[in-house]
């Protein structure tokens, strides 16, 4: 059986939209925030809510522009986009 979870995206009113999977919360948190538009100086709130279970697991989430890697490939440019996130705590749904 596989280990990875899905993790449902909410928002503020409880609605969700999109799924990210991943080992961890963090994993997936980390794939959301790179869709994101936060930065460092105003993060954006995340709630992923795991499939199967009612706990919410929130976030802080930005991501910034840095150089790429010494090692990378041809295809890929300079500059990159890097998510970074923050737990914040878990709370859990009635």
């Amino acid at each position: 059986m596989s280990d990875t979870r899905n993790f449902v995206l909410r928002d503020e009113d409880g609605n969700e939209h999109g799924v990210f999977t991943g080992k961890q919360p963090r994993q997936a948190a980390l794939k959301a925030a790179n869709r994101s538009s936060g930065t460092k100086s105003k993060p954006e709130i995340i709630r992923l809510r795991e499939r199967g279970t009612k706990k919410v697991h929130i976030f802080k989430a930005w991501k910034q522009v840095v150089k790429a890697p010494k090692n990378r490939p041809s295809w890929m440019p300079e500059k990159i986009s890097k998510p970074f996130v923050k737990k914040e705590r878990i709370e859990t749904i009635e």
